[in-house]
């Protein structure tokens, strides 16, 4: 049996095309900052509206675009600037206690020297590689030039990277709280164009989840800060307050938390404090785990009428893929997909 099938693409339908393919290419390496952009528009929203209707009149549309999105930029970034050079701050500390515990040789803590198993082993590993002093110079002296330089390198690449996704972002989020009114009803025209009257439908629950996905992301740091403060604070360590800041802004970025409770606990170590550093850590863990495992998902569940653990699966698994966007996009996507088969499913039933 013969089967034919004849595509019928006029020269306007392939220029088209074309031309959507060549944008696609030359925004891809954008495509974080127009999702991360996506996301604030949409999630803050409500608030840009609250805020224009209560600027004066002489203050025009791009003047109060450019006022919100300074005030959005200083609200987000600034944890996180204020966690970094915090955390610079720290560990010009930490490399001070760590000089000044190498010149009378790396001590084991005496609680993990005698625990059982691992202790013994511990111990003499200590004394043949740990025990005297000068440690740190011998490590210098063979450390590899080159896999240092490009170590520094990579870390110089990434930062830009990241740099320029910033930037690019707030440009983009300027852009969408001045044209955003505009921009939604076009895209909403053209999906209703494309797959009927449910375009109205999966706007609505798209937008639901985006900002569902955030306010679990908001209310996940301000309760690994609270609850961090609390849990160092237990455990003895100095300065509750500043490293349950530092976690709290850290763990916008899913596992990032993790670093400020190690840097927290390293400090503690090498101070002598082996059962503070201990309880902190596991305290510090703990909060995350809850905070990630727990919390989040339980938050965003609501707006995204999703299991506990596809919503889990979803922060997790945009992160990997998209980045600090993902984390809120990943979720969004999975609550779409599982519109889009209960639709299915009805209209088989129907």
């Amino acid at each position: 049996m013969a089967c034919t099938m004849n595509f019928k693409l006029s020269p306007g339908r392939l220029l088209a095309a074309a031309i959507v393919l060549l944008a696609f290419w030359i925004l891809h390496g954008f495509i974080e900052a127009l999702l991360a952009g996506g996301v604030i528009a949409i999630a803050s929203w409500p608030l840009y509206l609250a805020f224009r209707a209560r600027l004066q009149g002489n203050v025009g549309q791009r003047l109060g675009a450019v006022i919100f999105t300074a005030a959005m930029t200083l609200f987000l970034l600034g944890p996180m600037v204020f966690a970094c050079l915090a955390l610079l701050s720290e560990a010009h500390g930490l490399l001070q206690a760590l000089a000044t515990a190498d010149s009378n040789g790396l001590a084991l803590p005496f609680s993990l020297a005698d625990a059982p198993v691992l202790g013994p082993w511990l111990d003499a590993r200590r004394q043949q590689q740990l025990a005297g002093p000068g440690l740190l110079p011998v490590l210098a002296q063979h450390t590899d030039a080159a896999a240092l330089l490009g170590w520094a390198q990579s870390l110089g690449q990434f930062t830009f990277r990241h740099a320029m996704i910033v930037g690019f972002t707030v440009l983009l989020l300027g852009f969408l709280y001045q044209s955003g009114g505009a921009v939604a009803q076009e895209f909403t025209g053209m999906l209703r164009r494309a797959i009927g009257d449910r375009a109205e439908r999966y706007v609505e629950v798209g937008t639901r989840a985006v900002r569902a996905s955030v306010n679990s992301m908001l209310i996940v740091s301000v309760f690994n800060g609270l609850s961090t403060a609390l849990a160092y604070a237990v455990a003895g360590a100095p300065r509750p307050l500043l490293w349950a800041a530092i976690t709290g802004a850290l763990t916008a970025v899913p596992f990032l938390g993790y670093a400020a409770v190690a840097a927290l606990a390293l400090q503690l170590a090498l101070h002598g404090l082996s059962t503070t550093a201990l309880t902190a850590a596991l305290l510090g863990c703990a909060v995350l785990l809850i905070g990630d495992k727990l919390v989040r998902p339980m938050v965003a569940r609501d707006g995204m009428r999703l299991p506990f653990v596809w919503v889990l699966m979803g922060c997790i698994g945009g992160f990997g893929m998209l980045g600090l966007a993902g984390v809120a996009i990943g979720p969004v996507l999975l609550t779409l997909a599982r519109e889009l088969w209960e639709q299915r499913a009805r209209e088989s039933v129907g």
